[in-house]
């Protein structure tokens, strides 16, 4: 590691953001499997999209389908998967792109060690609150029907705890708001983070 050494490039994220005419950051997407993570972060950025705002989505199932497909489930393989995709989320801000990231990221361990790497400046976490009953109901992948069988092991929310945000930047309830309704509070939210100084 000693013999790394930083190349000073001309241009850095002030002159993207400066090009692109809004800051950029992350929003962190958390809750379990199944609360609606993808769906919502999906919706927001149809709505950056059209404010002309340029985005980037991360997505646990697609970073494990590429950049990460070595990875299995333990405990130590999840962090370094959290690990991996803050780290490319941190690129992708200096960049200039608004990030949506959307992640089981079940610990509180985990969500504090993704802000330090991004940022706690750059980092607005959004907690998908749903209940495990929801999600298993919905249980649009069959992940939970396999894991209640014993055929995955370590599944948040069965045999593996999810921690919830204790202040999260904002909280969605998809139970009783509407997902439409929902991306709109959360743009409301970012307006004002979006505004270069």
């Amino acid at each position: 590691m000693s013999n790394i050494q930083t190349f000073n490039f001309s241009l850095g994220r002030k002159e993207r953001n400066k090009l692109n005419n809004h800051t950029s950051f992350v929003v962190w997407f958390t809750g379990l499997s199944g609360s609606g993570k993808s769906t919502l972060a999906n919706m927001l950025e149809k709505l950056l999209y059209e404010a002309k705002v340029n985005t980037f989505i991360l997505d646990g199932d697609n970073l494990r389908k590429g950049l990460n497909k070595e990875l299995n489930f333990s405990n130590k393989e999840r962090e370094e998967n959290l690990r991996v995709a803050a780290e490319v989320a941190k690129i992708l801000v200096n960049s200039g792109s608004v990030v949506l990231a959307s992640f089981i990221s079940p610990k509180k361990t985990n969500r504090d060690m993704v802000k330090e790497i991004i940022g706690k400046d750059d980092f607005i976490e959004v907690f998908v609150n749903t209940s495990l009953e929801t999600c298993e109901k919905r249980d649009v992948k069959g992940l939970y029907k396999k894991a209640r069988a014993g055929e995955i092991k370590n599944f948040t929310g069965i045999d593996s705890p999810y921690e919830n945000p204790l202040n999260p930047d904002i909280e969605i309830n998809t139970e009783r708001e509407n997902l439409e309704e929902a991306a709109n509070r959360i743009l409301k939210l970012l307006q004002k983070k979006l505004e270069l100084k």
